[in-house]
């Protein structure tokens, strides 16, 4: 456990997350560093697969804080996201005061409506501490949300409470560390944006992912990884619909490393492509006109 007052350098950040195989450059391990002595939410962007939501994991390994994670997707609302009422005892209790006989209204409407009755949701939860220790909150692929719930964090990531009508405010005593991805189907509001540090994650360069491969895939032929990679990253040239991320590369060495391969060939790599490419159109494309010449380029290059 590491806490986050012995924070002291960036490089210390980057080696803690490489001690838990996260394999980063310097500046995301700075924003990263400064999120977190500022107690500010981290936005990251980037292409889905490359390494967004790992990071949340992975502050909450080092950090020994509980991960609770909201998945955004269209239609989400303060009822999955945020609290709700527990209807069902709620109307037990009506029940057990209506046997009670006479019961003032205003005060069983105020038991009705107590924290004993409230079901809370990952925000709600994110705003409590557990000895003492704020959770991570991950709020994953907030671009399938709609505007109106972007909107309702506002409140959420500048203050670092949630506003219940019928119980008034409730504030965390220790901000959470709140880490908002997107993969960048549509654009967030720029309110949102200013409420946190940004980092855009790119694909990354070569040495930055064969590391990554090392890493991930320690049981790899030395070969094997170096024309993985090097294949990958001369495909993310191909006019593709989704090229390939990170995660796509850890999936295809594993997927070869499970067939025993310590090479690439044609034959391979296209009986593989599904663990790489995701659409048919894409697979197709890449299977009648990538696949030999990529090869050939990789057969030079390494």
């Amino acid at each position: 456990m590491i806490d986050i007052a012995q924070l002291k350098t960036i490089d210390q950040v980057q080696n803690l997350l490489a001690s838990c195989h996260y394999v980063c450059d310097r500046s995301l391990a700075t924003t990263i560093f400064l999120a977190l002595k500022l107690q500010r939410p981290l936005f990251l962007e980037g292409e889905a697969g490359v390494g967004k939501t790992e990071i949340a994991k992975v502050l909450a390994l080092l950090l020994a804080r509980p991960l609770i994670r909201l998945q955004c997707y269209e239609g989400l609302d303060v009822n999955t996201a945020v609290y709700e009422w527990n209807y069902t005892q709620q109307m037990l209790q009506i029940r057990l005061l209506e046997a009670a006989g006479d019961v003032q209204i205003e005060s069983a409407r105020r038991e009705l409506f107590s924290p004993q009755f409230l079901l809370k949701r990952p925000l709600l939860q994110a705003l409590e501490s557990v000895d003492g220790l704020a959770p991570v909150l991950l709020i994953d692929e907030l671009d399938r949300a709609d505007e109106e719930f972007e909107a309702f964090l506002l409140e959420v990531l500048s203050d670092f409470q949630i506003t219940v009508p019928e119980l008034g405010t409730i504030k965390a005593t220790t901000p959470p560390i709140a880490i908002i991805t997107s993969n960048r189907t549509r654009e967030i509001h720029d309110a949102l944006k200013r409420r946190c540090l940004y980092h855009w994650i790119d694909y990354p360069s070569f040495e930055k992912e064969y590391g990554i491969v090392l890493v991930k895939a320690p049981h790899a032929p030395e070969k094997l990884a170096r024309q993985v990679v090097t294949f990958v990253q001369e495909l993310r040239r191909e006019e593709l619909y989704k090229l390939p991320g990170v995660a796509e590369t850890l999936d295809w060495i594993a997927a070869l490393v499970a067939l025993d391969q310590e090479t690439l060939t044609e034959e391979i790599v296209n009986d593989t492509l599904g663990a790489l490419l995701k659409y048919r159109d894409d697979i197709q494309q890449v299977q009648r006109s990538a696949v030999r010449p990529i090869l050939e380029r990789v057969q030079v290059m390494v």
